[in-house]
């Protein structure tokens, strides 16, 4: 049995930035409540680390952003790495917050790129819905308009001066035959795919694996980066492909006599896990035992 260790994997700029923004603001004010709006990225892991140092999250997948900081009334208020519109940022102003920004860089370019284009024409933006990501990009403008199926693309009239773009998580081979239908429809538009390089190259990284009987992602399943990096294995015909949170959801049925297996994981998924996963692989290559570990490497912040 070969255990193919994949590169790149693991924390990318923007989730390492977020940690650090999270880990220094609980530093810089001590004697006040934090609070995150949303995950800080979409990981329990790193969740459960950033409560030990005292972040509360404010989570409900039912409500928006801007729903969310009603219950919000005093103290800090963190901004998770996927962005928040320009009235959600302006409501916790007006509450007399302390603001703090993780949002991710690649994440602010993209909201540069569309309320440019919006004062003058129409968006597609590719991408998730319910997606935190994707509510804070449309949430922009009234003019910026979420295609996550085809079926989305038939419901606009003929907009002229249209600009395409993308979430930034999203699979480069789903993306392809959105932006495909897209530009069916609005053959003149403008294409900006803003799928940041992170995610582009793990999903490279995947197409290029030979000969893989499995494909194993380490990652939340709530984490869109890593829930496509295991789509992309399928794609590419990897026929076996699991995403897990952690060792202990692997199965030995899962495993055995696998002759290659791959390991990977999402940009938002601490090494730690990932590394505890191919050291087990690997050691039960060796000797043929099965015996997860009695604990999980978990981060520290």
């Amino acid at each position: 049995m070969e255990i193919v260790s994949v590169i790149p994997r693991g924390y990318c700029q923007g989730v390492v930035r977020a940690i650090r923004i999270a880990a220094s603001t609980a530093k810089e004010y001590p004697d006040q409540k934090i609070y995150m709006l949303g995950m800080i990225v979409h990981n329990a892991y790193v969740v459960e680390a950033c409560k030990q140092i005292g972040i509360r999250f404010i989570e409900d997948p039912g409500k928006t952003r801007l729903e969310l900081l009603d219950e919000i009334d005093e103290g800090v208020v963190i901004f998770t790495a996927h962005g928040v519109s320009d009235a959600v940022r302006k409501k916790a102003e007006d509450k007399n917050l302390i603001v703090v920004d993780a949002t991710c860089p690649d994440v602010i370019k993209t909201h540069d790129l569309v309320k440019e284009h919006s004062a003058i024409g129409h968006v597609l933006y590719i991408g998730k819905k319910n997606h935190p990501e994707a509510e804070g990009t449309t949430g922009l403008s009234e003019r910026i308009h979420l295609i996550s199926n085809k079926e989305d693309l038939q419901e606009l009239p003929d907009y002229e001066n249209v600009l395409i773009t993308t979430q930034t998580t999203l699979s480069l081979l789903d993306t392809q035959d959105l932006l495909s239908a897209c530009l069916e429809k609005y053959p003149d538009a403008k294409v900006m795919q803003e799928i940041c390089n992170a995610t582009r190259i793990r999903q490279e990284a995947v197409m290029k694996l030979k000969d893989t009987d499995l494909l194993i992602v380490v990652g939340d399943p709530r984490s869109n980066n890593s829930r496509q990096l295991a789509e992309t294995g399928k794609r590419v015909g990897i026929k076996d492909c699991i995403l897990i949170e952690n060792v202990n959801e692997l199965t030995e049925s899962a495993v055995k006599d696998k002759k290659r297996i791959a390991v990977t994981s999402g940009s938002s998924t601490p090494n730690e896990l990932t590394a505890q996963v191919i050291s087990f692989l690997k050691t039960y290559a060796e000797n043929g035992i099965w015996d997860l570990p009695q604990t999980i490497n978990r981060p520290v912040l």
